[in-house]
């Protein structure tokens, strides 16, 4: 539990400053920053190599956090993810409170009410929802392992968190 405690602790002061993290979600090995910082966000489009207007998900900690940042979330949502056993992405019309660089054309963004005891416990940490992208360069296959991230996603983040 110190080692839960001391890697939400160092991912924090990176997503403080605007930093790139490499962490665990409840799908995959994810790219993240926070969500309202224009220049982290666009620094994940470039170390993607990813057009920006491929909208990404953002990952909230609970109910009431999605409440925040959605103008209205129409009931049936609740609905899903109530009983959903599997990590569910859902997009929102109307998002709120995020950069506008991760808001798709159309007005909408993808987010995922997080389970995942490490992701959970940042976000809730945060404060603020915190994107989530596969780590791996547009066109290549995602990694479905830390082992399988390549160097250039490696090192192209500004902490990995350490979660062997």
């Amino acid at each position: 539990m110190e080692n839960l405690k001391s890697e939400i602790e160092k991912t924090l002061a990176v997503l403080k400053r605007g930093g790139l993290i490499l962490y665990p979600t409840d799908t995959v090995w994810g790219i993240g920053c926070d969500s309202s910082n224009p220049e982290a966000i666009d620094k994940i489009y470039k170390l993607k190599q990813r057009e920006d207007s491929k909208s990404m998900i953002c990952l909230v900690h609970d109910f009431k956090m999605l409440n925040q940042f959605v103008e209205e979330i129409p009931e049936v949502a609740y609905d899903i993810l109530k009983y959903a056993d599997k990590p569910t992405t859902i997009i929102y019309d109307d998002p709120i409170r995020v950069s506008q660089n991760i808001i798709a054309p159309d007005n909408s963004l993808a987010i995922r009410v997080v389970n995942d005891t490490f992701a959970k416990t940042l976000v809730r940490k945060f404060r603020r929802p915190i994107i989530s992208t596969s780590a791996n360069v547009s066109g290549q296959k995602t990694p479905m392992t830390f082992k399988q991230i390549s160097p250039e996603i490696l090192e192209g983040v500004d902490y990995v968190v350490d979660f062997e």
